[in-house]
């Protein structure tokens, strides 16, 4: 574990600590490996034992959005990370991305605290 102390901290409040302190981070069950992304206090299939695990911070675009506004264009993306979860974002910089389209995980600082944002990588981000 990272050395943020999560241990009394319900499922969100640990979230947003590890946020805080600079890192990604998911829940896995060890009991069967399943990821777990919104997090929780079972995994989906009912596993209890949930701990925290670093993201690899990669994954794909899966669905994209475009919101416009008079105060500018800006995206909402569902992002299916390398473990098998998905995440909504958002691609900070650009106004949309294919499907498919490989992008990593960072920590941007917002006015409301830290949040995971993606960046688009490698060739798709020419």
């Amino acid at each position: 574990m990272k050395d943020t102390d999560v241990s009394q901290l319900g499922p969100q409040a640990a979230y947003e600590a590890y946020l805080a302190a600079g890192w990604f981070m998911i829940q896995r069950a060890a009991s069967t490996g399943e990821y777990v992304f919104w997090p929780k206090v079972t995994s989906p299939t009912g596993a209890t034992d949930l701990e925290w695990v670093e993201a690899k911070g990669t994954g794909t675009v899966y669905a994209i959005t475009v919101n416009r506004a008079r105060s500018g264009a800006y995206n909402v993306a569902l992002v299916e990370l390398d473990e098998g979860v998905r995440m909504m974002s958002t691609l900070p910089g650009v106004e949309t991305a294919e499907i498919g389209a490989r992008v990593t995980a960072r920590i941007e600082d917002t006015e409301e605290g830290p949040r995971v944002v993606f960046d688009l990588a490698g060739e798709d981000a020419a």
